[in-house]
């Protein structure tokens, strides 16, 4: 028999190819939705366990009648035996007859019970009962007595009339002669009662089937709503929306389920969002300088070696300036990655104090250290250095020669405060929160060619410590901003120390010496 593939639509509105048979045969069970599966198979589990229920209780019931007909049959067969006197002349009996007749005359029997005497050669004396002398009549009861004669013992006959019966034989044997007691056990009643009470059962059991059936539908739907609701989610994302959400409800599994593929579509996100952004950024910053470069390359005269010389040198200066701000875009584009950051323990003490080092290359200014904390602290020393020179570059471009520059750091209340503090023009608090977005900025110095990118970046380090950044004014006048980090310990959860380098400490150049304006700093891992 062959096979083909062929095509079915699925629960998202798209098709899945599976393999057919040329026979036609019946669909897979995977093809039936969950909710129906799930109803389906609480019905069967349900159905079996009361069938299971409906069979163990009447196996138990049988048994329990059973056990009542032994009993009753012991019963009367021990007051038999126990029969020894004649009430009427105080003698032990002596005659098979009047024995039998005396257990007749004196034992009240149940409903479903008879007991019938036989002595040879005499009509049979019989308790009364609905069933008399049927009974007696019945072949079947007449065989049971013909193999019961010699030894005595229970056997069990079926009739039309009245049902499963027990003929016990006890046989009875004196000078006098020898005869036989006949219990009789009826266990129709018992049965038709058990019967009605199966019958009531399985008529409750097929409404609590229903039932439960019903409710395992309705909440199976309720329990996939979220996945219906995540399928339609899933149909309306394209690769330029990505804000939608899925609603989060309980708290459950599937409401986990819920806050995981949320957390992804976040991610996916800001993700797409960073990729835009620098795409954006980088055509629009990178318009003017290639504007530039284009204009006076097809203004450039070859003949002309002076036209030559300035216009190379103000093309590299463009392609310079565009270096700088590819770097700086793809640094923001990367710190939003998990691989960002290397955390190690480092001396917060070291750290400042070597920043401050570097820093005095940046300019001629009067660079002081306002205080440094003790200790170790979990953080990623290049970027923080990173962060910090650029806010020692921030605050050169801001000051005049000579100003005071100041770096320092504090650790209280569960923070590390690393600042760099400067004597220039100060940024206004209406302008605090753009300077720290791309591209934004604010009042600045004639000759300021940057590109508003650098507390963006120092925004972007913090963030990704899950820290912050912090601009006020500085006394008596200037700027202070501060990097505000967790103050952290490594943990059994946190990355192992990456192994730090000894940090490069420039060759220390006597104060209010000019020194070389460093434009880029170049790190490892930007």
């Amino acid at each position: 028999m062959t096979t083909r593939p062929t095509t079915r639509p699925t629960t998202t509105g798209t098709t899945e190819t599976t393999a057919g048979t040329t026979d036609g045969a019946p669909r897979r069970f995977a093809q039936v939705s969950v909710r129906t599966r799930i109803a389906a198979v609480i019905a069967l589990l349900t159905a079996a366990a009361m069938t299971g229920a409906g069979i163990l209780v009447y196996a138990l019931e049988s048994a329990r009648i059973e056990r009542a007909v032994n009993d009753q049959i012991e019963q009367e067969i021990a007051e038999f035996r126990n029969l020894r006197v004649d009430p009427n002349t105080g003698r032990p009996f002596d005659d098979v007859g009047r024995v039998l007749n005396v257990f007749l005359t004196r034992n009240v029997p149940d409903d479903d019970e008879m007991l019938v005497g036989y002595v040879r050669g005499e009509v049979p004396e019989r308790t009364a009962n609905r069933y008399g002398q049927e009974v007696l009549d019945e072949p079947d009861y007449q065989d049971a007595l013909a193999e019961l004669a010699d030894a005595g013992g229970t056997r069990v006959i079926e009739s039309p009339t009245f049902g499963e019966t027990w003929v016990t034989l006890v046989p009875v044997t004196n000078t006098q002669g020898d005869g036989a007691l006949v219990i009789v056990n009826f266990l129709r009643d018992e049965h038709e009662e058990l019967d009605r009470t199966l019958q009531t059962y399985a008529l409750i059991a097929l409404l609590s089937l229903g039932l439960i059936t019903t409710i395992a539908a309705f909440q199976s739907g309720r329990l996939l709503a979220p996945l219906r609701t995540l399928e339609e989610t899933a149909r309306e994302i394209t690769a330029t929306d990505l804000s939608r959400r899925i609603p989060e409800r309980g708290n459950d599994d599937i409401t986990a389920l819920t806050r995981t593929i949320n957390g992804m579509l976040e991610r996916l996100d800001a993700g797409f969002a960073a990729q835009r952004q620098f795409l954006d950024d980088a055509g629009h910053e990178l318009k003017t300088p290639l504007t530039v470069v284009r204009g006076h390359l097809e203004l450039l005269d070859h003949g002309d070696a002076e036209d030559l010389a300035e216009t190379r040198e103000l093309l590299l200066d463009e392609v310079d300036r565009m270096s700088r701000l590819v770097g700086d875009l793809v640094l923001l584009a990367k710190s939003r990655r998990h691989d960002f950051l290397v955390l190690g323990e480092v001396d917060v003490d070291a750290l400042t104090r070597s920043v401050l080092a570097k820093a005095t290359a940046l300019g001629e200014r009067e660079w002081r250290l306002d205080g440094t904390a003790s200790g170790r602290a979990v953080l990623d020393e290049q970027r923080v250095t990173q962060a910090l020179l650029q806010l020692a570059d921030n605050a050169v471009k801001h000051t005049d020669p000579g100003s005071v520059v100041a770096v320092g750091s504090a650790r209280e209340d569960g923070e590390v405060r690393l600042w760099v503090r400067d004597g220039g023009d100060g940024i206004p608090p209406e302008d605090r929160e753009a300077v720290l977005e791309r591209f934004g900025r604010s009042t600045v110095r004639a000759g300021d060619d940057g590109f508003g990118l650098g507390l963006s970046i120092v925004r972007a380090i913090a963030d990704a410590h899950g820290g912050v950044v912090r601009i006020t004014d500085a006394e008596p006048r200037g700027a202070h901003v501060e990097i505000v980090l967790p103050d952290r310990t490594l943990g059994r959860d946190q990355p192992r120390p990456a192994r730090q380098q000894p940090p490069h400490r420039p060759r220390q150049q006597p104060r209010h010496q000019p020194g070389p304006h460093i434009e880029e700093t170049t790190w490892p891992r930007s």
